[in-house]
């Protein structure tokens, strides 16, 4: 039977864990705040971050879990995550010499949800930029990542072109707005419909850079546009992001629903919670009032039973919502009485509720004196009464 590491040896192995913000060992940062060994070599380290929205998580998580998998006996390594609380900062600032933490771009998100599909054509860049309109409409503040590198197509979709972002005097890049939505894709940094002929390691290195070195400031939804499949881009940000929710499009037909279920299993190997599904496509009325189900009938609910999440929505085919995505306007801003912009409207509210679950009641406690003792044969076993409503 192999040694297994200790707590001294594995605490020395994360010296070479480097926070790349602070430029500095977590060890010596002391942010490593405890060290369990279990049973089966099994291995829970718990790293403190300057802030729950930390865009660099990810690269702790990996970085973390390498340098103790490497010790001799270690099988597995869990890792978690706390928050330094005020009196830790302040002791860290000091260690620093300096006034302030960093707190990464999406400090001020309060909720961040990739929007993905398990094959292309399923209508989901139309769907995100339309949903991120609504939500807006509905008073939230809310921005859109095109992380769709190669296929982009949300600045079309906002009539922005390829106008490049402006950059701030702390050097963060701007986000442009349109239709009261903070918008960001690669597409601003290329001539107007220009390939992106790029590999994995590049598509990384811009997506990090989306994440961290946009100011996106205080936001309560920020929507990424992810690109069809499970391939890099889902992976990257899945590490990025680890506490976003996923949200799946699919269409009725049950060769598309079996795709989307690829997604799902992306997203639970990579621990992304499933916030819900959206069916698009969902059948096609024509202005006599006919309908024709063009892709079937049932396959976002199916999925959606198969997952356990909820059925956000059902969008039907119209003409205007291609229309609207083809001439820079989302369709929820122009035509609010259209079905589909009424569909993606409640799909909307979804993603609200979703992001704010109602609070259970509670019902107060009474305390009931205790009554005099009766007669044995007719005493009342002790109890407590609730208020009646």
């Amino acid at each position: 039977m192999s040694r297994m590491a200790t707590q001294e040896e594995i605490r020395k192995a994360l010296e070479v864990v480097i926070d790349p913000e602070l430029h500095r060992s977590i060890v010596e940062l002391d942010m490593v705040r405890s060290i369990e060994i279990g049973g089966n070599g099994v291995v829970d380290i718990t790293v403190s971050l300057t802030t729950a929205g930390c865009p660099i998580k990810g690269h702790f998580q990996t970085a973390v879990a390498e340098a103790a998998g490497a010790l001799e006996g270690v099988a597995h390594v869990n890792v978690y995550f706390d928050v330094l609380d005020d009196s830790q900062k302040a002791a860290l600032q000091q260690k620093l010499g300096r006034g302030s933490l960093p707190e990464g771009a999406l400090a001020q998100v309060a909720n961040v949800l990739c929007i993905g599909s398990g094959k292309g054509g399923v209508g989901k860049s139309t769907l995100t930029a339309n949903l991120a309109a609504a939500l807006a409409g509905e008073g939230k503040r809310v921005g859109v990542l095109d992380a769709d590198v190669w296929g982009y197509s949300i600045p079309r979709m906002y009539g922005l072109g390829s106008t490049r972002p402006p950059v701030s005097a702390e050097r963060k890049i701007l986000p442009l707005e349109a239709h009261g939505v903070k918008v960001m894709s690669i597409g601003f940094f290329l001539e107007e419909d220009a390939a992106v002929v790029w590999r994995g390691p590049m598509l990384h290195k811009a997506l990090t850079q989306f994440l961290q070195d946009v100011d996106w400031g205080a936001l309560d939804f920020l929507l990424i546009d992810l690109p069809p499949g499970t391939g890099d881009v889902s992976m990257t940000l899945a590490q990025l992001l680890p506490q976003a929710k996923f949200v799946i499009v699919t269409t009725p037909q049950a060769t598309a629903q079996k795709v989307a279920r690829r997604s799902a299993e992306m997203a639970h190997k990579v621990s992304l919670e499933i916030g819900g599904v959206i069916e698009n496509m969902s059948g096609f009325t024509t202005p006599s009032g006919e309908r024709f189900a063009i892709f079937g009938e049932g396959g976002g609910k199916e999925l959606a039973d198969e997952l356990d999440v909820p059925l956000l929505g059902k969008v039907p085919l119209t003409m205007p919502l291609r229309e609207h995505a083809d001439s820079g306007t989302p369709l929820v801003i122009e035509d609010s009485g259209d079905p589909a912009s009424q569909a993606i409207h409640q799909a909307a509210r979804g993603l609200i509720a979703m992001g704010n679950p109602p609070a259970l009641p509670v019902l107060p406690l009474v305390q009931v004196a205790a009554a005099a003792p009766e007669p044995a044969a007719g005493r009342k076993p002790a109890g407590m009464s609730l208020p009646m409503a």
